[in-house]
């Protein structure tokens, strides 16, 4: 059943728990994260990064992911992640995404709060959801000109205000693209964040993150965690491993098998983690 980020998140951020979101690049995803959701009867974020955007369009991605969404027994949000963007968030909005991120992280803060509300006055009409980003969290490669800045409690506070998003990401020592958990979170800003706000949290770089220290955030009113990497490189291993144990299949079904299993444990591993 298709679902919105305002539908999940608020009862995530009171209850001290989370909602995974997950970056999709192809229909082995899509089977493998409904089916652990299934199976673990977990709300779930399937989100469009801007490769995903560039490569396939939001109309392509729609098509391969919100059908299935619909049908599945648990809600579904389809979500385009960090959009830069007003007409494709639009085009995405008419395709049938039910949240959309505009990402104006690296605008001034007046222009970051402005922008983002003309996007949600737009998702209101569709009954989509809006995510936002104050501060700017870094990547370790691929977005060299993104910035790194932490969030501060007084920006977050008035971008809650002003901006009507849903839902909002903060950058508090996390990074996007990390292949090991090598993060150091400043907890005690994003407890003044948490303070000042009740709109639910979001954080970007999971990957990156420690077990121990993604459990306390949950308990501080972040409600999403971005999760891309760690699926990455368990697609990467698995699809390496079928390959290398098979040299003689050339069935894409077969070949995937292995990696859509693999690919389903990880999901399942999030999901336990943040529930």
């Amino acid at each position: 059943m298709l679902a919105t980020l305002k539908d999940l998140l608020p009862p995530a951020a009171d209850g001290g728990y989370a909602v995974p979101c997950f970056n999709v690049f192809g229909s082995e995803e899509v089977v493998a994260i409904l089916a652990a959701a299934t199976r673990a009867n977990r709300a779930v974020i399937l989100a469009c990064n801007k490769d995903m955007a560039d490569h396939m369009g939001v109309l392509g991605f729609a098509g391969m992911v919100r059908g299935l969404a619909e049908v599945a027994t648990v809600p579904v949000c389809v979500h385009l992640d960090h959009c830069y963007e007003e007409a494709r968030i639009h085009a995405a909005l008419d395709a049938g995404f039910t949240s959309v991120m505009f990402d104006g992280s690296q605008l001034p803060l007046a222009d970051n709060i402005a922008r983002t509300a003309a996007i949600a006055r737009l998702a209101q009409g569709y009954g989509a959801s809006v995510e936002g980003e104050v501060g700017s969290v870094p990547y370790t490669e691929g977005r060299d000109h993104i910035k790194s800045e932490f969030t501060s409690a007084a920006d977050a506070a008035a971008f809650a205000d002003h901006s009507g998003v849903d839902a909002m990401a903060i950058s508090v020592g996390n990074v996007h693209r990390m292949t090991e958990a090598a993060s150091t979170i400043d907890f005690d800003l994003v407890q003044q964040i948490a303070a000042c706000t009740r709109r639910p949290l979001v954080i970007h770089g999971t990957s990156g993150i420690r077990e121990d220290d993604i459990r306390r955030l949950k308990t501080l009113r972040v409600a999403k965690f971005n999760i891309g990497t760690s699926m990455r490189l368990a697609f990467n291993r698995s699809l390496r491993q079928s390959l290398s144990d098979t040299p003689e299949r050339f069935d894409r079904l077969q070949l995937m098998q292995p990696v859509v299993t693999a690919l389903q444990a990880e999901a399942r591993r999030m999901m336990d983690l943040l529930g």
